[in-house]
């Protein structure tokens, strides 16, 4: 705004966090808002952890009606909502949800002008440690995934146990660690029941719930999934039947919102490298905007399915193509697939193995393309 002839008077930017602002009441806010607004001229308005303030959306909604300007809040996953923001501001708002470093604005980060010898190294870092800001700060692999460990706690505590009640953390720990695990797969909360029971967790006295058949332990681990998914922490992707064009409301699948948390608290992306692929794919496609669900045909799925305004893409997604097997299934998937939309296979293959329509490509290419068409 500065850099636009914006007087530095037309700004007010006030961070809660800091003790100058911790008593602050609304009406004191409010008051504090008024005495410095600009005369005559449009004010602009930022606030920095705006959950802070008790009653907070009275003042927010008194100043868009009272002065012309723009006004920008942020908040923690902990008190501020999608759904809180709604009531509060009564839908006279556009949110931002801010994610992970993609792959690209990785690179813009950690190296600006793109060396392609050095891209394919980086993408293993990437694949390791994902994509948090922060880690551009950080000079080794040991203190990154600590403070990744840091920071997964920190969402735990604040985003899910306290805003929550939960009262049985360690449930909680361990549903996210049977997530973290099945990144990608199919599972119900009765997988994850048995699970628990083949391991002698006790469980709540098993009853019926309304006419599903659920048990009370089979309800809890569906709500700490729930809470957790509130928190960003996991993402839920429906399965569509493809044919049909109904969604399925079993065995959905969930990803991380970044593949570095789950390298820290659960380990296992290099080993288990198609799921990491997956992931960090997904996330890709939810950070662009696209609608994202699980294509199935018959007894066949198809990884993604991302749709955007008028625009449809079909993905799959592997590690390598290394063998005819291999390619004749990543690539035959799409052959129940009538219509004209783009459909791709991704791997890290360097090879161009596009066949009969379909496009191959390099997953890191995919990641770095501005547009896909």
């Amino acid at each position: 705004l500065l850099n636009t002839g914006i007087d530095k008077e037309q700004i007010i930017a006030i961070n809660f966090e800091s003790l100058e602002f911790q008593e602050m009441s609304y009406k004191d806010f409010y008051k504090y808002v008024s005495e410095r607004i600009a005369k005559n001229k449009k004010s602009y308005l930022f606030f920095d952890e705006i959950q802070e303030v008790e009653g907070w959306e009275r003042c927010i909604n008194s100043a868009r009606v009272d002065f012309d300007c723009d006004i920008y809040i942020t908040g923690s996953n902990a008190k501020l909502l999608s759904g809180e923001l709604a009531t509060h501001l009564g839908g006279r708002y556009v949110e931002f949800v801010i994610y992970p470093f993609s792959f690209k604005e990785y690179l813009e980060y950690r190296m600006p002008k793109k060396e392609s010898q050095q891209i394919s190294g980086e993408f293993k870092t990437y694949l390791d440690t994902g994509g948090m800001p922060f880690l551009a700060n950080l000079n080794n692999h040991t203190s990154s995934i600590q403070y990744l460990r840091d920071l997964y706690s920190s969402i735990i505590l604040k985003d899910v146990v306290k805003r929550n009640n939960i009262r049985d953390v360690d449930l909680l720990e361990r549903i996210i660690t049977y997530v973290l695990a099945n990144v990608g797969h199919t599972f119900s909360a009765r997988s994850i029941s048995n699970y628990f029971k083949s391991e002698n967790r006790k469980a709540a006295p098993e009853t019926i719930m309304n006419y599903l058949y659920y048990t009370v332990f089979e309800v809890t681990i569906m709500n700490y999934i729930k809470a957790c998914c509130d928190a960003y922490l996991f993402y839920k992707i429906s399965r569509e039947d493809l044919p049909s064009k109904k969604m399925l409301s079993i065995n959905e699948k969930f990803y991380i919102v970044d593949q570095g948390i789950r390298e820290a608290v659960y380990g296992g992306n290099t080993q288990g490298i198609d799921q990491t692929l997956e992931n960090i794919v997904c996330m890709e496609l939810i950070r662009r905007g696209y609608d994202v669900t699980i294509g199935k045909i018959g007894e066949k799925e198809i990884d993604f399915v991302a749709k955007k305004e008028n625009r449809k893409l079909y993905i799959q997604v592997a590690y390598l193509l290394s063998s005819e097997d291999t390619i004749d299934r990543e690539f035959g998937i799409y052959s129940s697939v009538r219509d004209n939309y783009p459909k791709y296979v991704l791997s890290l293959d360097d090879f161009d193995m596009s066949r009969d329509g379909i496009k191959h490509m390099n997953i890191r290419d995919f990641l770095l393309a501005d547009e896909w068409n």
